[in-house]
């Protein structure tokens, strides 16, 4: 099997969209993610992980908080993809545009999602590229929609003119994580108790 076609199955395992906002000190960001999962069965201990890029602002933000938003986004919300996925959050205000609160945990809540978490990290482990941080809910939000977009449809509906911007900064990533994916310590299962 090619390596596009593996990568291809491994979209199947991607998660809603979502969009995962931060705060440090003034400094509000947001960003998208396909990357998350649940991460507990236990009804009253609503954890979550996510997995973010090393490259973005977001996870400076994170990392140096210990606190997100996560927001699962519905098939409406192509104008927030583009905002918090299309531009750096070091170049521009990403939420200037945005409905937004700061919620109990002092991080920005988006006005429109399908739910919203607040979360504090808990443990982070390092992946090279990126970093996975498991966090727990401390505040949630039920939105006013109710059907979350997923991955294949925000490509097969996403408008025509991003399509080409989209491609490109998918395969820079790519490429930027591929030099990256294998500078990590790996734990060793003695270690892990």
């Amino acid at each position: 099997m090619t390596p596009d076609e593996t990568y291809e199955l491994l979209r199947t395992l991607t998660s809603p969209v979502v969009a995962i906002t931060s705060r440090r000190g003034e400094k509000l960001n947001g960003m998208i993610s396909d990357g998350v999962v649940r991460a507990s069965i236990v009804p009253d201990i609503p954890r979550m992980i996510i997995l973010v890029h090393k490259i973005a602002l977001s996870h400076e933000m994170i990392f140096a908080t210990g606190k997100f938003c996560l927001h699962v986004l519905h098939d409406g919300q192509f104008d927030v993809i583009q905002k918090l996925g299309f531009v750096s959050g070091r170049d521009k205000d990403k939420l200037a545009d945005i409905p937004h609160t700061i919620g109990a945990l002092g991080v920005p809540v988006l006005a429109d999602h399908v739910a919203a978490f607040e979360c504090e990290v808990l443990n982070a482990m390092d992946t090279g590229s990126s970093t996975c941080f498991l966090g727990e809910a401390k505040a949630v939000y039920q939105g006013p929609a109710t059907r979350p977009m997923f991955p294949n449809y925000m490509r097969e509906h996403m408008p025509a003119e991003w399509q080409e911007y989209y491609v490109k900064n998918l395969a820079w990533a790519q490429n930027w994580a591929r030099e990256r994916s294998y500078q990590f310590k790996r734990l060793s299962f003695d270690d892990a108790g």
